[in-house]
C-alpha cells in the first residue's frame, strides 16, 4: 500500500487506517506501507517482494503535467505521482495485481495514457472544510457494466456510493475497460484491465469508508483478496 506525503509540524508519510484494516480483516493480506519518497524506493526490489499494490486515495491531486494539462490542481504530491506510476508500472509488467481507490484510480488511468478533468461545478465533492466525516455523506448512484468484473464480484448492477473527489477520468487510458459510470453525468467511476496477466481494478469512490456496514465495500476487498491468491 502506497503512502502519501503530508506536512504537520514536519514532513510525514501518511496512510489512513481505514485503508489498512479491511485489507487485513477482509482481504486477509499482510499490509506493507511503501513510502512515497523518490529517494527511498527501488521499484524493482519492491516488485519482487510484493504480491499486489493498492494505490489509495489522498488529499492531493495528480499533477496536470503528468497528463499534458496546464490546469491548476493544487495541492500536489509529485513524489507520490512518481512512485505510484513507476511502481504500478513495474507490478503490472510482472503480472502482479494493482488496485486503485479515488486518487489511485486516477493514477492508474494516467499510467495507461489517459487524462483527468477537474470537477469544476463541484458536483462530486460536498462537505465543509474541517468537517471530515460529512464529506462522505454526499452520495450518488453508479451503474455497473453488465457482465463486468465488478458487477460479478458485488452481485448487483446499481450502487449508491460516496463521491469525494475534485479530479475524475476525462479520456480513458488505452486497454482499460469501463466497469461503472455515474448515472447523473456519465463520469467513469470504475475500470479494469488484465495486461500481462495482471489484475487491474480501480474505483472512484471510497469502498473502505464504513466498510463494516457496507456489503459492496466488503465485496471489493474480497475481490482484492481473491486476486492476491490467484
Amino acid at each position: 500500500m502506497l503512502c502519501c506525503n503530508e506536512v504537520a509540524d514536519r514532513p510525514v508519510q501518511v496512510v489512513a487506517s481505514r485503508f489498512v484494516l479491511p485489507l487485513r480483516s477482509i482481504s486477509d493480506a499482510t499490509v506493507l506501507l511503501v513510502p512515497a519518497l523518490i529517494d527511498g524506493n527501488d521499484a524493482g526490489q519492491l516488485t519482487a517482494i510484493l504480491d499486489g499494490l493498492l494505490l489509495t486515495g489522498s488529499r492531493s491531486h495528480v499533477a496536470p503535467s503528468r497528463y499534458g494539462s496546464d490546469v491548476v490542481a493544487a495541492p500536489l504530491d509529485e513524489q507520490r505521482d512518481e512512485v505510484a506510476l513507476s511502481l504500478a508500472g513495474r507490478m503490472i509488467e510482472a503480472g502482479k495485481p494493482v488496485f486503485g481507490i479515488c486518487r489511485g484510480m486516477q493514477e492508474i488511468n494516467v499510467l495507461f495514457g489517459g487524462t483527468l478533468a477537474a470537477d469544476r461545478d463541484g458536483a462530486h465533492l460536498h462537505g465543509t472544510p474541517g468537517d471530515y466525516a460529512s464529506l462522505f455523506d454526499h452520495r450518488h448512484d453508479v451503474e455497473l457494466v453488465d457482465g463486468g468484473r465488478l458487477a460479478a464480484g458485488i452481485g448487483t448492477r446499481r450502487l449508491s456510493v460516496n463521491s469525494v473527489h475534485y479530479q475524475g477520468v476525462d479520456r480513458l487510458g488505452g486497454g482499460l475497460s469501463v466497469e461503472a459510470v455515474a448515472t447523473d453525468d456519465g463520469l467513469i467511476e470504475a475500470f479494469s484491465a488484465q495486461p500481462c496477466g495482471a489484475d487491474v481494478l480501480a474505483v472512484q469512490w471510497h469502498p473502505e469508508w464504513n466498510v463494516e456496514s457496507c456489503a459492496d465495500g466488503r465485496a471489493f476487498f474480497t475481490m482484492i483478496g481473491t486476486s492476491l491468491r490467484r
